[in-house]
């Protein structure tokens, strides 16, 4: 068994309702795809979500809406993003959650890769740490911030010049590196050479073939990455891990179940 603990996405209601699977959720606490401050509306608020997490020994971390992209070059977008992340980080410690986990961003076609990179800097700079920020690794996009590791070395330098840098961590999603074309059999190795860590793992399938950029997820074994690598990779990253697959309770449990009995044969 593993010493982390393993879940999967669930809403609020799963956790207030002990209808977790496994001792770890993953939770949005706003809509994902609007730009609305965080709020809990059940009685007793965050606090009650805190209580019941703790009351069922389960670990909680947020994922941040996606409409968020820090790396930004227009205001409209940039300057929400941040308000939005410092309000996510915020809510994350009021139901005690380990982190909050975002994208990395991009620019537009033809705008300076750079540029993106050092707005993660100024935002890492202005944000107050109640919680730590998770950059997760994206499937597609040209001019995203975490696709390559060549990317991902200019942004995480980005980062580590910023006054916060120690409040970041790093989130690997193992169907979203598949997509973007990485080397699986060395993908942990690869990642730690440039960020130093892995924090959490969203340990999902694909649908979408090796370097397709489609971040499409797919239950585990099911997908296109070779169900043995898949479990090395998660093994060998040693975090909390996450399921984000398709499917209701029955399937992410069977999920969490194999996650589970890989790590039991390590």
């Amino acid at each position: 068994m593993s010493a982390h603990p393993i879940g999967s996405h669930v809403s609020l209601d799963d956790v207030l309702g002990d209808r977790v699977v496994g001792n770890l959720a993953q939770v949005t606490v706003s809509d994902p795809q609007s730009w609305k401050k965080p709020r809990f509306d059940n009685p007793g608020g965050a606090q009650a979500v805190r209580e019941a997490a703790q009351k069922a020994g389960v670990t909680v971390v947020v994922h941040s809406p996606f409409v968020i992209n820090l790396a930004s070059l227009n205001n409209r977008i940039r300057i929400p993003s941040r308000k939005l992340v410092q309000q996510t980080l915020d809510a994350a410690a009021e139901i005690g959650a380990i982190g909050v986990v975002v994208h990395g961003g991009h620019v537009r076609q033809g705008e300076p890769i750079e540029k993106g990179q050092d707005n993660w800097r100024k935002a890492i700079d202005g944000f107050d740490f109640p919680v730590p920020l998770l950059v997760e690794n994206t499937a597609g996009g040209e001019n995203a911030m975490a696709r390559t590791l060549e990317r991902l070395t200019g942004t995480w330098q980005a980062i580590g010049a910023a006054r916060g840098a120690e409040n970041v961590g790093f989130c690997l999603d193992t169907c979203h590196a598949f997509a973007a074309g990485l080397d699986m059999n060395t993908l942990v190795d690869d990642i730690r050479a440039i960020t130093g860590r892995i924090d959490l793992v969203h340990a999902n399938d694909s649908q979408g073939a090796a370097g397709s950029g489609r971040d499409r997820h797919a239950n585990l074994g099911q997908g296109q990455i070779d169900p043995q690598t898949l479990g090395e990779v998660v093994a060998a990253a040693d975090a909390p891990t996450v399921v984000e697959t398709p499917g209701d309770e029955p399937d992410r449990r069977a999920d969490v179940e194999w996650i589970e009995q890989v790590l039991q044969r390590q």
